[in-house]
């Protein structure tokens, strides 16, 4: 066997491997194809269609298959020796599986029994091989005891695409580079050469960090305005929560008074203005729902959202998939559920949770409609 692949490789775990490798090698001939992984994937009863499950393939084949002959050897099975890289290219394959939240290479390198705990699990629920229980659907994301807020808060920095993706509100904003896209977001500048950036020096890492999370205070001080009295950049470093959702829930009103703004040329579009554009879109459409306000009890249904999602883009919508009439509570959910996640697919930059439209919390009620208004204007 090469050398270099196994240098960092002990006993037990090289027999380890080897007995991975013969579950995967179906014909023990010493070699896996891209068939062997065929049936690999076809006894893990993966719900992926064809064409996905052939792309996931034909990457494992390209990266594993060092010689090109069209088979992985064994050699060339254990050849990545790289803790990190070896991490990401797993972590890698996962995001091809809708699995990549929760951690960093770093983070199973390291072992941090939370975060690789959520991931497993996460990856376990999403994809267990097993036929699914009825009515025992559970909610992974209260894995890390996330509160709502925390999580509206994710969810909006991660609708305006900032890298990295934020999987835990504290930990990954202790380097102050997610907040500094945030702040660009909303129109305040950034001087990007006075920010630190990964990967930091093993000597002094956190000081660099701490230099972000101080420029990322001074810049809410002073361009942004916001108030941040007894807040510092130590606190956000040290992951201080109250302190840190005190910075980002001002972030986020910031980013809302924009959205209103560009939707109002200028001036802050009213919640008339919206429920207008709302009513009208869907009657040019052909649509029978409406709204009174954001406070209308109709919308817990969410059903004038799901009609506005397929006013502006007509046909996405599949309506078998939505449910009408006499709603429960779990139907309620269901579409609300759907309406959030067919907003975000258009384009609609949406934050709030499904929970908000089923019971019609107006703040963030019509932050839904303000961002589907801007989508289709085409103006967020």
């Amino acid at each position: 066997m090469d050398e270099m692949a196994t240098t960092q490789i002990s006993k037990d775990e090289l027999d380890e491997l080897k007995e991975a490798f013969a579950k995967v090698d179906l014909n023990s001939n010493g070699f896996i194809c891209d068939y062997e992984l065929h049936e690999l994937f076809k006894e893990a009863n993966m719900p992926l269609p064809g064409y996905k499950v052939r792309e996931i393939i034909q990457k494992l084949m390209l990266d594993g298959d060092r010689n090109k002959d069209g088979k992985i050897s064994f050699d060339e099975f254990v050849y990545e020796t790289d803790d990190l890289k070896r991490a990401e290219s797993m972590l890698q394959q996962a995001d091809k599986l809708g699995c990549r939240q929760f951690v960093t290479p770093a983070d199973v390198v390291s072992g941090n029994p939370k975060l690789n705990l959520a991931f497993v699990a996460n990856l376990f629920n999403k994809y267990p091989a097993l036929t699914k229980p009825e009515n025992q659907d559970i909610d992974w994301t209260l894995l890390e005891g996330e509160t709502r807020e925390e999580r509206t808060f994710r969810n909006w920095m991660n609708s305006l695409g900032v890298n990295p993706h934020v999987n835990h509100l504290y930990a990954d904003l202790q380097d102050a580079l997610v907040i500094l896209q945030l702040y660009e977001r909303i129109k305040v500048p950034v001087d990007w050469s006075k920010v630190n950036k990964p990967p930091y020096p093993k000597l002094g890492a956190n000081m660099k960090k701490l230099e972000n999370c101080n420029y990322a205070v001074e810049l809410g001080k002073h361009p942004a305005k916001f108030s941040l009295v007894g807040i510092g950049g130590q606190d956000l470093n040290d992951g201080n929560q109250t302190l840190t959702l005190a910075l980002v829930w001002q972030l986020m009103r910031r980013y809302t008074l924009n959205v209103l703004e560009d939707l109002g040329d200028g001036q802050k579009a009213n919640d008339d203005i919206i429920v207008n554009w709302v009513n009208r879109t869907l009657s040019e459409a052909g649509k029978s729902t409406s709204i009174q306000s954001f406070k209308d009890k109709t919308i817990s249904s969410s059903l004038a959202v799901v009609d506005l999602i397929d006013a502006i883009q007509p046909g996405c919508i599949n309506y078998d998939l939505v449910k009408s009439g006499n709603l429960t509570e779990d139907d309620k959910h269901n579409n609300a559920k759907y309406a959030v996640s067919m907003a975000r697919r258009i384009g609609a930059r949406v934050y709030a949770l499904p929970e908000d439209l089923v019971e019609v919390k107006p703040k963030m009620v019509m932050t839904v409609f303000a961002c589907l208004m801007g989508r289709g204007m085409k103006r967020v």
